[in-house]
């Protein structure tokens, strides 16, 4: 290798020296594009031509990993880097996350968890509106739309101003005090009605009311005694008034949600719903006297069971109750997996158990069962399924030595069954609480400071990943027109930047010239636009304009 053959790569001010040959192990990538001969009008604005040198405004840690891929085909993962972090630099380099070794894969995918998790849970409801806890500004991507939507909002009144206000008020606890104050009111009257349901099964608020009617059928007089259970009236309207409660509550929410077909088949919408219509339904059929109706009361009593689901409201109020809900949901997969298997031990030690009992069975005993509990294969389903648990309720038992030897093997079977799954499904709600306790606790975000101009290569001035927008707010340089921006493309050819934008409604640079000049193309509509002097090299030079 000779002098011109080495190239020097400056990476966020670490000098890094190697071959160009080195860089093109890796076809594809922006290092091999780079170790191409390239014309000097292309890298002058990258490249300092007297020492062969080019700097990239990178990390400069994860970048000595990128190196050391291409020296030695061998993609490690940095213990101290957050894994979206290494990912953003894998994907501007161009180089395919895949190729971290196996090695290295978990401690990379540990971060990819954790944001999947932070997507797929339900932040909103952990506190997290824009005055709660862990709130955001907005985007800072787009600021000046937001301004925008903010003028608007403070020029709308009626319905569109109280409409986010009135749902806050009932759906986010964090969103205000007054939210706070409704959640606790609502806490309050869950607690009430679920206190009264389980006081109204007490005998000391039940009285047995005789009701025996006397029917005349020709010259007899046929008496029949009834006898009803009627609940003390002050736990009646006790449960009245937290029902009216309910009512309110579940009307203001229906009404003032702005997705009402999403609110509908919202599940705590529901048992909101059917816990409040038997209440309603009891009190307007207690007046009848038909024997229909009477029917139909003894059904709603029954059915008073509903009442108990008013728990689930809980979890609205409570993040533990929602991380567990999101637990259970997550962990399917594994609570799939613990059925197959005690649905393996529970056929396999009945049927064991049965067998095994009939060893020492009488000879004059045709079905050989008389002297165990074990008469068949289901009824050792039973057996096997409360041993295998550990619960053990003793009603039926082993009494031969064959049986208890199966009996032994059972219920160590259970033990180590059910406790393989179990670890992964404590790890699952263990993660997904610390991430919600740290929403939580996640500080209100401030307007950052944004560099005035974008820096060429930088992961907000042209993504080779189509689907990220650039970040086209840079301070004073550049104001966007609409709140989107794609930057589709960027290609090292002739010219440093063959550019295609989509800004706003028609907004499209078909070329920049770098150094040489800039060609705009037809339709071009933005606000406002400055560029200053000097912005990328000495070599380079636009004179001040604005547009629009």
């Amino acid at each position: 290798h000779g002098q011109g053959h080495r190239i020097i790569l400056n990476v966020g001010g670490t000098r890094h020296e190697t071959y160009r040959n080195t860089l093109r192990t890796l076809p594809g990538t922006r290092l091999a594009l780079l170790a191409t001969e390239l014309p000097s009008s292309a890298c002058q604005q990258v490249r300092a031509r007297a020492n062969n040198e080019y700097f990239f405004d990178r990390h400069p840690g994860v970048f000595a990993y990128v190196l050391n891929y291409y020296r030695t085909g061998k993609l490690h993962c940095p213990a101290d880097v957050c894994g979206p972090l290494f990912e953003e630099e894998l994907s501007f380099w161009g180089i395919d996350e895949t190729d971290v070794e196996p090695c290295c894969w978990m401690t990379y995918r540990q971060h990819r968890d954790a944001e999947e998790a932070l997507d797929v849970f339900d932040m909103n409801a952990l506190g997290g509106g824009p005055e709660g806890p862990g709130g955001e500004d907005g985007d800072e991507l787009g600021e000046a739309a937001e301004q925008r939507e903010h003028a608007d909002k403070e020029r709308d009144t009626g319905w569109r101003r109280w409409q986010p206000v009135m749902w806050n008020l009932f759906e986010d606890p964090y969103s205000s005090r007054a939210a706070r104050f409704v959640a606790f009111a609502s806490l309050f009257f869950i607690m009430v009605s679920i206190t009264t349901f389980c006081l109204e099964t007490h005998e000391a608020f039940n009285t047995i009311i005789n009701k025996t009617d006397a029917l005349r059928n020709d010259s007899l007089l046929e008496v029949s005694p009834q006898y009803e259970i009627e609940t003390d009236p002050a736990l009646t309207y006790v449960e009245g008034v937290c029902v009216l409660w309910f009512t309110f509550e579940f009307l203001v929410r229906v009404t003032f949600s702005p997705d009402k077909l999403e609110f509908v088949k919202s599940v705590l919408n529901i048992i909101d719903f059917v816990a409040i219509l038997p209440f309603y339904l009891e009190v307007g059929l207690s007046g009848l006297s038909s024997k229909a109706a009477k029917d139909v009361l003894g059904f709603l009593r029954v059915v008073r069971f509903v009442r108990i689901l008013r728990i689930f409201k809980l979890t609205r109020h409570f993040v533990g109750l929602r991380v567990l809900g999101h637990t259970l949901r997550a962990s399917v997969n594994e609570f799939f997996l613990l059925i197959i298997f005690l649905a393996l031990g529970v056929l396999i030690f009945a049927t064991m158990i049965y067998y095994a009992e009939r060893i020492g069975a009488n000879p004059n005993d045709p079905t050989a069962s008389d002297h165990t509990m074990f008469k068949n294969i289901p009824i050792g389903f039973w057996w096997a399924v409360v041993t295998m648990t550990t619960l053990g309720y003793g009603d039926m038992y082993p009494q031969t030595w064959s049986g208890m030897l199966v009996g032994a093997l059972c219920a160590l079977a259970g033990v180590l069954t059910i406790a393989m799954p179990v670890p992964v499904i404590v790890n699952n709600f263990g993660m997904y609480y610390s991430l919600a306790m740290a929403k939580q606790k996640l500080p209100k975000k401030r307007k950052k400071h944004i560099p005035q101009m974008v820096q060429v290569g930088s992961p907000g001035y042209c993504r080779t990943d189509f689907t990220m927008a650039c970040n086209n707010t840079q301070g004073r340089g550049l104001e966007r027109h609409r709140s989107e921006c794609v930057w589709n493309r960027m290609c090292l050819g002739q010219n440093l930047f063959g550019i295609e934008c989509v800004l706003g409604i028609e907004c499209v640079w078909d070329r920049m010239c770098l150094g040489i000049g800039m060609c705009l193309g037809q339709n071009f509509v933005w606000d406002r636009i400055c560029l200053g002097q000097n912005v990328f090299e000495p070599e380079c030079v636009w004179p001040e304009f604005c547009l629009g």
